[in-house]
């Protein structure tokens, strides 16, 4: 896969699809390789009439890690009041780094869609670059109001779990996460997320990229005051069933962001299940398509 290098550090990146089509940029979450968007769903967005890319963030997968910048006590900055100045980065700096992605490419202007911390990203591309977006699309994400419910017990416990270090640990500790976060009404196939999570740990394995990240979420705050100045259209998607991300928080996202539309979708979790790939790609074309025919 190819690299460029944007907001000075070097992306890995892949796409799919005609460079001719309506460019789409997915945005993957907390500690995620950008191959979690997987290959057959990218596919379906470029059957439905996009240039689909994908990234790895900073700090994750094959771009630029952030070794250097130390490993933040992300457990202090959870707690009110707390002083997260000593955060490597924010989220303001992964959004510079999509919209640099996208300069880097030549691509005036994309759809955007992030799932979970990439729905973050997103929301902040969207008002930190407008004129780069041309729609927003934020699954089982949230504006970081601390006044939202929070994740339950046994999800957070899966977040702030270490991760193993040897692969085969590695693997049976993401099909447990899998059971946790999932989608109850589609129940995740063990051998497939075994073998994916093998694939990612052979990829790349970098769990104190995963600390950064949750610190730049931290240090990043509450999005919802920001988020009023977002004008590119907007579709929020959550599962109701969501136990990290709780429901709350795409309500709280579609609220803050002038004329967003709500898609709450019964038995989906904190995951994007096969089940629902076909689902969510025509919801993300359709969407996609109406902000394309309202820019002409």
């Amino acid at each position: 896969m190819p690299q460029v290098k944007a907001n000075a550090i070097q992306l890995e990146y892949d796409t799919f699809g005609r460079a001719s089509d309506a460019p789409l940029l997915l945005i993957m979450g907390l500690g995620a390789q950008m191959v979690l968007w997987d290959e057959e769903f990218c596919e379906l967005l470029a059957q439905r009439g996009h240039y689909v890319i994908r990234f790895d963030n900073r700090d994750v997968g094959l771009s630029t890690k952030f070794d250097h910048k130390g490993v933040p006590n992300v457990v202090a900055m959870m707690q009110p009041g707390a002083d997260r100045s000593a955060a490597p980065y924010t989220l303001d700096d992964m959004a510079d780094d999509a919209a640099g992605l996208l300069a880097a490419l030549g691509i005036e202007s994309a759809h955007i869609v992030g799932a979970s911390m990439g729905g973050m990203i997103a929301q902040t591309v969207a008002y930190r670059h407008a004129k780069r977006t041309r729609s927003l699309v934020s699954i089982m994400s949230s504006t970081g109001n601390p006044a939202l419910p929070q994740a339950k017990p046994e999800a957070m416990a899966v977040l702030m779990r270490p991760r193993p270090l040897d692969r085969a640990s590695n693997v049976e500790a993401s099909v447990e996460a899998a059971k946790v976060i999932g989608s109850p009404g589609y129940p995740a196939d063990e051998a497939r997320v075994r073998q994916r999570a093998g694939m990612m740990f052979d990829r790349a394995f970098t769990p104190l990229g995963t600390v950064r990240h949750m610190a730049a979420i931290y240090a990043h705050g509450n999005r919802a005051p920001r988020l009023a100045a977002v004008t590119a259209p907007t579709l929020v998607i959550h599962g109701a069933a969501d136990p990290l991300v709780p429901v709350e928080g795409g309500r709280d996202t579609a609220k803050s962001i002038p004329g967003a539309q709500l898609l709450e979708i019964e038995g989906m979790g904190h995951d994007l299940p096969p089940g629902l790939w076909t689902r969510l790609a025509d919801a993300i074309a359709a969407h996609a398509k109406k902000a394309e025919a309202a820019r002409k």
